[in-house]
This record gives structure tokens, C-alpha cells and sequence, in this order.
């Protein structure tokens, strides 16, 4: 009961605030009466609330280059799914949107608790879930932030970061403090802040995967600092998550023919490769039984691929659905899983120009996913590669074959599009008009909804 009144009182606040078409995160007045938390208990019920903590953007799936739909399919899909899915100046149909709403519900909670520490004494009896909660809170602001960033700030380039918006970052609960963007590189600065403040109060994993621990912060900070190009430093993080945990899936003992052969790496984690769940805010292109794998991309799979059968459901026509969400179900994964730290390892090596051990991390990921020959031999053949560039092409290759629907494949274009030789063009076409997507293109920053432009006077993104 104590804890149902407690989700009820800061949801209730939370939805004051995010809910209204009148006001903005950034610029709201809630009741401070109507806040209740005030001690360890408290503060943990709060960053057990899956559906704020563990929940973030979902568009940028949909903008992406893995699914496609047909006309008549786009038809029955609402507004903002079709601007979205062609790149359209104006994506939001109403005056707020779930992808800014929610990222900053996450972040406010987050301010809730460590406002909230900073009023209960540390103490030796208290010591260690004290700092599990305020590593916990860290992390988890850390990670809205990077979300956000990922659609509504613009590609982070170092030679740029300072003359770039940023997002707003609220660091306190209190919502009266009207904020601007700041630059990019503050953008980036506060989640990296966060992130390492955050793991010396960690464990090295967590009794569930709703919950922050050492690995999570290990791969976002290879994740951010891949995204930066600072390869050397997102190579030793994903080094230090492996240290705690390298485990990977076998195919080979997942039942293909099911309808989703994935175990589930939810709340009760049954999926080893899991140390971090986090769910992208579902719209109906993701769980239609007409988004379909892009036939391209589907055909760089190899028969003794098992991702191929494990992924993909076959709906006829030469058309494929994906069925491979590590969450067992229609909803798409976008957590902290450790495929994803095996292709950052191998990618983070071939830029560094040691193509034998990028190749090896690949190979030690491929393995899991070969069909074995009924002598219990895997069919898989190592890779080779010539030089550094040619491996690096394999890496990135396997890596979007490896992580569909996670959320980041809108971040892997936007980041390969500052690199020279590695830009992507984009393109769709409807009955009427074809729709181009430039490697440099605004369109890679989301506009932010209208609703916090009004209320808060924050710069509009050009689109």
C-alpha cells in the first residue's frame, strides 16, 4: 500500500506537468505539497516504476532504413508514424509528443530521488543502498538525456559541439527553473558526468534488469563515446563490461519456428546477453504484421545464419517480419545487452587498426548465432579481411544485421554521416513522391513538439 501511494503521488505530480497541452515540462508549477518521498524506501519505489524509468524514444526506429511499409499498409497508421516514416518537415500531428514527454518524465523522477537524498543522512548501516540509489538515479538521468539527444539535438561533431543546441537539462526537481539548450558538448558533458559519478555507486549487476548496475553504465559510455569518436576510451569501456560479463545466446538452442524465440531479458531476466532492459515507446508500425524487413537488407543474411529464422517470420510473398525482440513479445527492446558491447569491442579495434582482433570478437559473436552440423560442428567460417577498412565494412555490416529495432540504427547513421566515405543516402517512395534523406540532412534532428516551444521559448530545430 505504501508504495502504491507513493507511485500515485509523483505520478499524480508527474502527469501535472507532462500531460497538459498548455504546459511544459520545462515551465510547469506543480504543488510541491502533492511530493511525498522521504527515505530509501520511497526513493527505490520510484525507480522501480518500469513503465517511466525503463521506458524512452521510439520514432527513430521508425525513421530508420531497416522496415518498410507498403502505401496501402501506411494508410491505417496514424499521422505522426507517416511523417515520420518519410521524413516530413513537421512530424508531430498534436502539440506534444511520448518521445519528448517521456525522456523527461525519467529525468524529473530521477531529480525526485536526488533532491531527496540530499535530505536523509548517510550513514554506515545505510551506506550501501544509499549509493545504489543515488548510482541508480545518476544513470537513469544519464540515460533519458542520451535518448533525447539521439532525436533532438543534432549529430554530435567535435569540431561543432560548442556552436550546436544541446537539449534542456533539468538537474533538480524543481520545475520553475526555466532552461534553455545550452550547447551540445554540455549535452554531452552531463550524461558523461553522470554516468561516471555513478558507477564507483553501482553493483556489478542487479537482481533484475529494471535496475541500474556497473554494466549498464558501462555500455552507454561506449555507446556515447563511440558516438563521439573517441574510439580508444569506448573501447575500454566495453572492455570493463566484459570483464563482469561476456555471455552470449546459442542459437542454436533457441526454437527457431516459434513465434518468438528470444528469451525474455525483461524484469525476470531469462535472456543472458540482458544487463539492461529498457523498453522504446511503442507505436503500431513496430508490432504490425505489415512492417516488413527491408528485402536488402534481409538478403545479407546467410542460410546458416540463424539470426535469419530466429529474426525474421515469413508472411508470405517474399515478405519478413521481425520476431527476434530480446523482450519475447511485439515490444522492441532499446536496453544494454552484451552482442552490442562484443560489435563495439570489434569496431573500436579496427579503427585502431588491429584487424585480428576485431575479427577474433566478431567471430567469438557470429559463433552463437551459426547453425551447428548435426556432429555438433559449427558452420560458421571465421572472417577475414585484408586490412582495417575491409574489417571495419564487416563489423558495421554484422552489427546492423545483429541489432534490429533496439534504437540504434538512427544513431549509427547519424553518426557514420560525419565520417568521409562512410555517408548513406536514404530513400522511400510513395504513389505520388519520392523522399530523399541526405547524409547531412537537418531532417536527422526531430523538430521539438510545439507545445514546450510555446511554453518555454526554447529555439526550434531547422528542418
Amino acid at each position: 500500500m505504501k508504495r502504491t501511494i507513493i507511485y500515485a503521488s509523483v505520478l499524480l505530480l508527474a502527469l501535472g506537468i507532462f500531460t497538459s497541452c498548455k504546459k511544459s515540462f520545462l515551465d510547469a508549477k506543480p504543488n510541491k505539497a502533492l511530493l511525498v518521498p522521504s527515505n530509501l524506501t520511497d526513493f527505490q519505489a520510484i525507480l522501480d516504476n518500469v513503465t517511466v524509468m525503463n521506458t524512452t524514444v521510439g520514432l527513430p526506429n521508425i525513421a530508420c532504413d531497416d522496415f518498410y511499409r507498403s502505401d496501402a499498409n501506411l494508410a491505417g497508421m496514424s499521422a505522426v508514424v507517416n511523417n515520420t516514416y518519410f521524413w516530413r518537415e513537421n512530424i508531430f500531428d498534436e502539440l506534444s509528443s511520448n518521445d519528448w514527454d517521456v525522456p523527461y518524465k525519467t529525468v524529473f523522477y530521477a531529480n525526485v530521488v536526488l533532491d531527496g537524498l540530499a535530505l536523509v543522512a548517510r550513514n554506515e548501516k545505510n551506506s550501501v543502498e544509499f549509493d545504489r540509489i543515488k548510482g541508480s538515479a545518476l544513470f537513469f538521468r544519464s540515460m533519458a538525456f542520451f535518448h533525447l539527444s539521439q532525436m533532438f539535438a543534432v549529430p554530435f561533431e567535435a569540431s561543432s559541439a560548442t556552436n550546436s543546441f544541446g537539449i534542456p537539462m533539468p538537474l533538480n526537481s524543481n520545475v520553475n527553473n526555466l532552461l534553455g539548450r545550452g550547447n551540445l558538448k554540455q549535452t554531452y558533458d552531463q550524461m558523461i558526468n553522470d554516468l561516471t559519478a555513478s558507477f564507483s555507486l553501482l553493483p556489478n549487476s542487479s537482481k533484475s534488469t529494471n535496475m541500474a548496475n556497473k554494466c549498464a553504465v558501462y555500455g552507454y559510455l561506449a555507446r556515447i563515446y563511440l558516438i563521439m569518436g573517441d574510439i580508444a576510451i569506448a573501447k575500454r569501456y566495453a572492455e570493463e563490461y566484459l570483464k563482469i560479463t561476456d555471455k552470449l545466446l546459442d542459437f542454436n538452442t533457441l526454437n527457431a519456428s516459434s513465434a518468438r524465440p528470444m528469451p525474455n531479458g525483461g524484469v525476470a531476466n531469462a535472456n543472458a546477453e540482458v544487463v539492461f532492459a529498457l523498453f522504446l515507446n511503442g507505436y503500431a508500425y513496430d508490432s504490425s504484421t505489415t512492417t516488413f524487413v527491408q528485402p536488402e537488407l534481409y538478403q545479407l543474411y546467410e542460410d546458416n545464419d540463424l539470426r535469419k529464422v530466429c529474426y525474421f517470420a515469413d508472411r508470405g510473398n517474399k515478405n519478413y517480419t521481425f520476431k527476434g525482440s530480446y523482450f519475447a513479445s511485439t515490444s522492441s527492446f532499446g536496453g544494454v545487452a552484451t552482442d552490442e558491447i562484443y560489435l563495439i569491442k570489434a569496431e573500436c579495434e579496427a579503427r585502431l587498426g588491429n584487424t585480428s582482433v576485431a575479427l577474433d570478437y566478431l567471430d567469438k559473436l557470429l559463433l552463437t548465432r551459426w547453425r551447428k552440423s548435426n556432429s555438433g560442428t559449427s558452420t560458421y567460417i571465421k572472417k577475414t579481411a585484408a586490412n582495417s577498412t575491409a574489417a571495419l565494412k564487416i563489423i558495421l555490416q554484422e552489427r546492423r544485421k545483429e541489432l534490429l529495432t533496439r534504437g540504434l540504427r538512427w544513431s549509427d547513421l547519424r553518426r557514420l554521416n560525419t565520417l568521409a566515405g562512410a555517408e548513406q543516402s536514404l530513400v522511400r517512395n510513395n504513389n505520388l513522391s519520392t523522399f530523399d534523406l541526405a547524409p547531412k540532412s537537418l531532417r536527422y534532428t526531430f523538430p521539438i513538439p510545439l507545445n514546450e516551444i510555446l511554453s518555454s521559448g526554447i529555439q526550434q530545430n531547422p528542418r
